[in-house]
């Protein structure tokens, strides 16, 4: 059993075709019998039904399908070490995105990303959303983490983190007494907002819906200090889950559930379709696909 042997398995499955699959492996349809026949007598069974010229899996196709899957992702990462162990990448890789983002979602990416490329540098830059768009757009950073939609074609999108913005408070806040809130009892209390961007347009378009607007607002860099504010009983304001997962558990932020409010956040992994990826760029996106987290 080989990897040759493997791969043509899987490309008939994907094809669902014995010819189809010699087209995209630019081997003759003959060669692509030969290689599951020989599979088939290693196995011992047969992997495919070809019955009204239809091929399907047999039940131990399908059993061996992720065998197969896995296997030629193990030689795929091995190369890549093996490589890596011949050629040591070098540079540098700029990543945009906010403060949090970086503070938050990406830790354990960066971690991992500078154990197996010791010599390749990272950069990371704090940027609001509209400011990693222009920086991808000149060629000035590599990656972008921006909230999603992002419309432009010209860029790739590939979602990293799902969570969602939950009004905030500190602890014994009046709000957190009540038994439903809506947007016009936030409103009569101090509210913390994001001096620029997307999270801004929205929470003022929603206000803006409900006819209401904050009587006193106090506008923010980021959302770190956002929080800082809210611990310090300065105001209430709306952050990502993520960002105060430890200040819920100790007891030091609360937070307010609303019925006719719900922000859920998709971020994504940014970057141009045209640019040429390099071996470290590669490896980063590689990285970031396994150790983040999408689910809410």
């Amino acid at each position: 059993m080989d990897f040759d042997q493997l791969k043509t398995f899987l490309e008939v499955w994907r094809q669902k075709s014995f010819s189809r699959a010699a087209e995209k492996l630019r081997i003759t349809q003959p060669a692509v019998s030969a290689q599951i026949r020989s599979l088939e007598k290693e196995v011992g069974e047969r992997l495919f039904d070809r019955k009204g010229g239809k091929v399907t899996f047999t039940p131990t196709g399908r059993v061996f399908e992720p065998f197969a899957e896995n296997a030629l992702a193990t030689q795929r990462h091995m190369l890549m070490m093996v490589a890596e162990q011949r050629h040591s990448a070098r540079g540098e890789i700029a990543i945009s995105a906010q403060e949090s983002t970086s503070l938050y979602v990406l830790p354990e990416v960066f971690t991992e990303f500078k154990r197996h490329y010791p010599k390749v540098g990272l950069k990371i830059i704090r940027a609001e959303r509209a400011h990693t768009l222009e920086a991808l757009l000149n060629r000035e950073v590599d990656f972008g983490v921006v909230s999603l939609p992002v419309k432009d074609p010209r860029f790739t999108c590939e979602v990293i983190h799902r969570d969602e913005l939950l009004l905030a408070t500190p602890k014994g806040h009046p709000l957190t007494m009540m038994a439903k809130v809506d947007p016009a009892d936030i409103v009569k209390h101090s509210f913390l907002l994001p001096k620029q961007g997307r999270q801004r347009d929205v929470l003022l378009n929603i206000f803006r819906m409900h006819e209401v607007y904050p009587r006193k607002v106090m506008e923010v860099e980021s959302g770190e200090l956002m929080k800082r504010f809210v611990i310090a009983g300065l105001g209430v304001g709306f952050l990502p889950t993520i960002n105060i997962a430890n200040e819920r558990a100790s007891g030091t932020v609360q937070v307010v559930q609303l019925d006719s409010i719900r922000l859920p956040r998709e971020l994504a992994l940014i970057y141009l379709k045209d640019k040429p990826l390099t071996r470290a760029v590669n490896g980063f996106l590689e990285i970031t696909r396994r150790r983040v987290n999408v689910a809410i």
